[in-house]
């Protein structure tokens, strides 16, 4: 069982969205996983069995309690009552409390679906009816990442990772098969700079919203609850 799961549709991209945040969340003393819906087995870089090699690397680092693949058809990914009951089955076997999904919006389909799939899966696998196996059990909290939009809502909230971004960065060197050499990947466009240096530059970006060296941001549907406004963080002037 894990405290925070980070569901995405492919190998590396919970490193490149939210790496930073669990790995924070490891140190902080709570159980992460990540949960791919695909192997990536059609990407253009790469064989599917070297970025399994490659993400048991990048696991080491970021501390994860779990790693689950569960194996959907890559760049096929479909919102359709197997595909729910598959991932609601992990769900109630993997019971977080917090789950962080890709954004709504996306250029790659497998994002878009994902997101959409993940959020439905959440609310059914609290259903006690729901004749998916195991014990019924729904998230408290969903996140969606924002992190390499051009066009996005502002978000909601941005997590301080200064003190673990090169562990993140660490953890994203690990699929050197699909980022070494390459410039854009995914929600990241193309820019004169490595697909390295552009994280650090994106999560600098968020960083500097909050204030901070580096962030990663994230978005909610629902109001965020503050106790006390005299001691809320991020100066105004």
């Amino acid at each position: 069982m894990v405290d925070l799961l980070a569901i995405v549709p492919h190998p590396d991209d919970a490193e490149l969205l939210c790496g930073g945040t669990l790995i924070r969340a490891a140190d902080l003393g709570h159980r992460t996983g990540i949960l791919e819906l695909t192997a990536g087995e059609l990407g253009s870089r790469g064989t599917p069995r070297r970025r399994e090699i490659e993400s048991q690397r990048a696991t080491e680092i970021l501390g994860l309690a779990a790693r689950r693949n569960l194996g959907l058809p890559d760049a096929r990914i479909q919102n359709d009552e197997e595909s729910r009951a598959c991932l609601v089955e992990a769900i109630r076997e993997l019971r977080p409390r917090t789950v962080i999904l890709p954004y709504l919006e996306g250029r790659h389909p497998d994002h878009r679906v994902a997101s959409q799939l993940a959020y439905d899966a959440c609310y059914l696998a609290g259903l006690k009816h729901h004749p998916a196996s195991g014990e019924p059990h729904r998230p408290v909290k969903v996140l969606y990442a924002l992190a390499y939009r051009e066009h996005t809502v502002k978000p909601t909230f941005v997590v301080d990772i200064s003190d673990v971004f090169e562990r993140k960065l660490e953890a994203i060197r690990c699929y050197g098969s699909q980022f070494d050499g390459v410039k854009a990947l995914g929600e990241l466009y193309p820019a004169d700079v490595s697909l390295y240096e552009l994280v650090r530059i994106q999560n600098a970006h968020y960083g500097s919203l909050i204030r901070t060296a580096y962030g990663e941001p994230f978005y909610t549907r629902e109001t965020m609850q503050v106790d006390d406004v005299v001691s809320l963080p991020v100066s105004t002037f």
